[in-house]
């Protein structure tokens, strides 16, 4: 069992990262000297890797695709997608899917590393990482650059819905498209792999809610197509079919 602080240590670590200065916070609740600590290698100003050169999503971020050769390959991905009418969301709840951010959801990355998968993600996104005194889990502070809305986000955990975990195949949407018929494990799976979740800006996922890419994508218009296969790769991993709309939505964001 690999350790949180063992994990981060394993990651690409960033060269001169700033010490973050905190505004708000309780000193009791920080552990001294954690932050300038960054996450996954992601550099200053970007997005995160290329969905490309991250097919299991234990590096950070959602990096644009901007050139013909990794569109074509994009699009390469999302035709490989099957589809199929969605169906009723009779039944659905979250509980289906096991509890929020646990770390006993085996067969995935991160999985029992003694921090829970909320965690586990800040810890891959986030730069400059501050954590709760005596915890090398729990993060109170970090700077994220989102994907979804380009922007750079100064995170306190005192205001935690600033930041969500946006599962980028909503659970609700997969109910809808066979995740009722599986069994709970693959349901926990799902929920908790980090290929299927990214950390952003509150209100985009509220406003994304369970939308499928016909029905939303990010407002930042430079990563929907690593955005779609991003969502392709989900579904393509756990043999989930989307809408036809949906796929067709996937492919232009690509150039198909």
């Amino acid at each position: 069992m690999i350790s949180p602080r063992a994990y981060r240590v394993m990651l690409p670590a960033l060269s001169a990262a700033a010490v973050l200065t905190l505004t708000g916070c309780d000193p009791d609740d920080v552990t001294a000297g954690d932050s300038g600590s960054a996450g996954g290698g992601q550099q200053a100003g970007s997005f995160g890797v290329s969905p490309l050169a991250n097919a299991d999503g234990t590096k950070p971020g959602l990096a644009p695709l901007t050139t013909e050769a990794d569109r074509a390959a994009a699009r390469k991905i999302v035709e490989k997608v099957s589809t199929k009418g969605r169906g009723p969301k009779t039944g659905y709840a979250r509980d289906e899917f096991g509890y929020a951010w646990m770390d006993t959801a085996d067969g995935v990355p991160l999985a029992r590393n003694g921090c829970d998968t909320r965690n586990d993600l800040l810890h891959r996104d986030g730069r400059n990482l501050r954590f709760r005194a005596g915890s090398d889990c729990v993060v109170v502070a970090l700077t994220l650059h989102d994907p979804y809305t380009g922007k750079t986000i100064e995170w306190r955990k005192a205001k935690a819905a600033e930041v969500q975990i946006d599962h980028v195949v909503p659970l609700s949407y997969s109910w809808q498209m066979g995740s009722s018929r599986w069994p709970e494990s693959k349901r926990k799976q799902l929920a908790n792999d980090v290929l299927n979740l990214i950390p952003v800006e509150g209100r985009a996922n509220s406003a994304k809610s369970d939308s499928g890419p016909a029905s939303w994508l990010p407002p930042n218009k430079q990563i929907r197509c690593a955005y779609a296969v991003r969502f392709a790769q989900v579904v393509i991993k756990y043999a989930m079919p989307v809408t036809a709309p949906d796929k067709q939505a996937m492919l232009r964001q690509c150039g198909g």
